[in-house]
């Protein structure tokens, strides 16, 4: 499972880093150590809903992301769909949750370098909205949340992982039926 970010203090909590943050919850909630430092990525082994999982946020910064997933891929021997992949979507509003077992980038450098550097659109993954930008995209999916939108964030990342869960115990379809006709929660 690997959740997209970027690596340092300075973009820690912007919109770009959600994949990040469900990881850390995940790693919370299972007692599981994202430290050891494999294919340019921090990964940890551990156990989610009865299945082994390795959590990876890659050190690649995001539109690179693709290289780390790639190198960790070919040293596990696993297939694209395999994987479970989360990350920020500026084409949902705060708070939304979209889970979907394929598909194209939509605009996501990361999710693209994926796509590349595995040459499939076929990896499940979950997406978080952060919400559309009113000027630069750039620099919007590296502010952080206000603290309007912070406690919204906060619930979608939890929302996110319990996805996540539902995803390693029963399937991506029973999580797409369960969490994307989820309303949009209130502030």
């Amino acid at each position: 499972m690997v959740g997209l970010g970027n690596p340092g203090r300075r973009y820690r909590g912007t919109r770009h880093n959600v994949g990040w943050e469900v990881i850390d919850l995940l790693a919370r909630r299972f007692g599981i150590r994202v430290e050891e430092e494999q294919e340019e990525a921090l990964v940890g082994p551990g156990t989610i809903a009865g299945c082994a999982v390795l959590l990876a946020k890659p050190q690649t910064y995001m539109n690179e992301s693709g290289r780390a997933v790639r190198a960790l891929v070919r040293r596990y021997g696993l297939a694209p769909q395999d994987l479970l992949v989360v990350y920020d979507d500026v084409d949902l509003p705060v708070g939304v949750i979209r889970i979907r077992p394929r598909g194209s980038a939509g605009g996501h450098h990361g999710m693209a370098s994926i796509i590349e550097a595995l040459g499939t659109q076929e990896i499940p993954r979950v997406r978080i909205g952060i919400g559309r930008p009113q000027g630069d995209p750039a620099e919007y999916v590296l502010s952080r949340f206000s603290p309007e939108e912070r406690p919204i964030i906060e619930e979608a990342v939890e929302r996110a992982a319990d996805a996540v869960e539902t995803v390693f115990r029963e399937g991506v379809e029973v999580a797409m039926n369960r969490f994307n006709r989820r309303a949009l929660p209130t502030p």
